[in-house]
């Protein structure tokens, strides 16, 4: 049955309600008085004060756990830990999927992904072609407004009046497709939301964005809007799990990464006097080709190589010095993207190439050509300030903004041992005691775009437009591929709490839970059972239990009791009786409480 369209009177006028609901500032009031990593870590040890209301879980069922190392942990818990660490939470139905089939066998289903089937997720993603399109498709199909004005003999301006027009045409009729460039971007961030919401490969989905993170990209960089596509579907999520030094080239020749750093336009200065006195080329071109134009003169680029010391490889204190940076870069001199506005492909221009030799961490590099560039990678994928980079991150986003040392360590050396096995050094993480420990449960703050797509996932969302819930993320502070500096967006709870962002995601989780975003539609009587409604204190209950697995925490608990017996959050009139609750505003509180802003 199709859904009602809410007009945008509807959906402002619902936003005013919320914004005009006390408990809103309450609850947020609750959060903020106490910094956030206090309630990370005080539920925990609440938990163990309180053993006579919480006791030790029994030892799990070795069919259930395998060898995985959980002691500290109950089994549901241990399920929500996985799914809200290696995936974005659990929809409906999950935990008790895993329970009866096994925790382990679901981690390792999720380490091998190609295993898991995943037609359903492809099935949503047709109705979005530009992210399965490649870069000569895409500049096609999209072209840059002004050249497309010109073929069209008209003004740039009339041509995007009459791409919007085409794209929403008077009721009733059937609108184009938009190629206006802006709707690649709409298509990718529409796809990202829906492939964490809805794909089976849950671990595959985080370290896409865990590794689209780490060689970020800034999608309205020029030329990049048009080379983003392919640089996640290509060069990204194809290595997840592969090996470091595979991913490592497939970004350094990744004209998205080309461009964003300004590597393509890195030469040898002399190399245009070269140029100028150079012989024919010995090797003749083939039928229809032919090189393409040096360019104007110009200098070397420090910008890759200066970030892939201290983001992509060795890390900020990685051992490396500012003459290793120029080294670096004269080493990927000639580096750069062929076709720029028609087909952009990587192509090494030997033109353009500093020739001779490099020093790069006391080591001579002068292979030659692109393999100067190719041996850097693999002095720098081997040193182990790489490993010990590598194994932090990972271990920050996974584990806790503050990992320990020791896990770490473990990582960097598996890191090591296997030649920079991404699978392996996952494993090595997973099948640690740490990961499993009470203090790293819910010990990770939720950034928005992870809240935002955890709270559909725990609603059960029907989601046919996801654009809505985009605009929410980029609402809540985190605009999808629009992070300007190369660092990519921060892992760390500091960066994400504070009163107004805590607020927004409030609005959003009462406004998802009451059918107030369009595009998704939520039931919210299957998951708390048709008879809530007639108690707030039941309702609150099952909210509860439902989505934060009966864990609360004394101060969120008394907050949302109070709020919840308060008329104005309920279907009723101060001065009346309460008739029946207002599930989506309890649901939406216990979704915006601290325990669910943690994963």
């Amino acid at each position: 049955m199709a859904r009602p369209i809410r007009s945008s009177r509807q959906v402002s006028r619902t936003s005013r309600l919320l914004r005009s609901i006390p408990l809103l500032a309450a609850l947020c009031a609750s959060i903020c008085c106490v910094p956030f990593a206090n309630h990370v870590q005080a539920a925990p040890a609440r938990a163990a004060a309180r053993s006579d209301q919480s006791p030790a879980p029994a030892a799990l069922d070795p069919k259930f756990k395998g060898k995985l190392p959980i002691s500290e942990l109950s089994e549901d818990e241990a399920v929500l830990h996985a799914l809200n660490r290696l995936g974005y939470g659990p929809r409906p139905g999950d935990i008790a999927r895993i329970e009866q089939m096994g925790l382990e066998k679901w981690i390792d289903q999720q380490l091998h992904p190609e295993t898991i089937d995943d037609s359903s997720l492809r099935a949503r993603l047709q109705a979005l072609p530009a992210v399965g399109m490649d870069a000569k498709a895409l500049l096609d199909d999209y072209p840059q407004p002004n050249a497309a004005a010109k073929r069209m003999g008209i003004t740039e301006d009339e041509y995007r009046k009459r791409m919007d027009q085409a794209a929403h045409p008077a009721q009733g009729l059937h609108p184009a497709p938009n190629h206006l460039p802006q709707e690649m971007l709409n298509e990718m961030e529409e796809a990202k939301v829906l492939r964490a919401i809805y794909s089976q490969r849950q671990l595959e989905a985080q370290l896409s964005d865990f590794w689209f993170n780490h060689f970020n990209v800034f999608a309205n960089k020029d030329l990049d809007l048009w080379l983003l596509p392919p640089y996640e579907a290509d060069t990204i999520r194809p290595h997840v799990l592969g090996k470091f030094r595979v991913l490592l080239e497939a970004t350094a020749k990744s004209p998205a990464m080309l461009f964003y750093l300004d590597n393509y336009v890195s030469a040898d200065p002399h190399a245009f006097d070269r140029a100028k006195h150079a012989p024919p080329p010995k090797k003749k071109a083939r039928p229809g080709e032919k090189l393409p134009p040096i360019g104007g003169k110009r200098g070397l680029n420090e910008n890759y190589g200066r970030e892939i010391m201290e983001l992509h490889t060795l890390g900020v204190d990685g051992g490396y010095t500012q003459q290793d940076v120029v080294e670096v870069a004269r080493a990927f001199t000639g580096w750069t993207i062929k076709d720029q506005r028609e087909n952009s492909q990587f192509y090494f221009d030997e033109r353009l190439h500093d020739p001779d030799p490099e020093r790069v961490l006391g080591k001579t590099i002068h292979a030659g050509g692109i393999k100067d560039g190719e041996q850097v990678l693999d002095l720098l994928s081997k040193n182990p300030h790489t490993g010990h980079h590598i194994a932090l991150e990972l271990a920050q986003h996974f584990v806790s903004d503050a990992p320990p040392d020791a896990l770490v360590a473990r990582m960097a050396k598996t890191f090591q041992k296997s030649g920079g096995d991404l699978r392996e050094v996952m494993r090595t993480m997973i099948y640690s005691p740490e990961f499993w420990s009470r203090e790293t449960y819910r010990a990770k703050v939720k950034r928005p775009f992870e809240l935002v797509v955890s709270t559909a996932r725990a609603l059960g969302a029907d989601v046919d437009d996801a654009m809505p819930l985009v605009g929410w993320i980029t609402r809540i502070g985190e605009p999808l591929y629009q992070c300007v500096p190369p660092t990519g967006y921060s892992d760390k709870a500091e960066t994400w709490v504070n009163s107004g962002a805590l607020l927004s995601r409030l609005n959003y989780a009462i406004a998802l839970a009451g059918n107030h975003i369009r595009g998704s539609e939520i039931e919210l009587p299957p998951l708390l059972g048709t008879d809530a409604a007639a108690d707030p204190y039941q309702a609150l209950d099952r909210a509860v239990a439902t989505f934060l697995a009966g864990q609360v925490s004394e101060t969120t608990r008394s907050t949302l009791e109070k709020e919840s017996s308060d008329p104005r959050a309920l279907s009723a009139q101060l001065s009346s009786a309460v008739k029946e609750v207002n599930l989506a505003v309890i649901t939406g509180l216990v979704l915006g409480s601290p325990e669910f802003q943690q994963r």
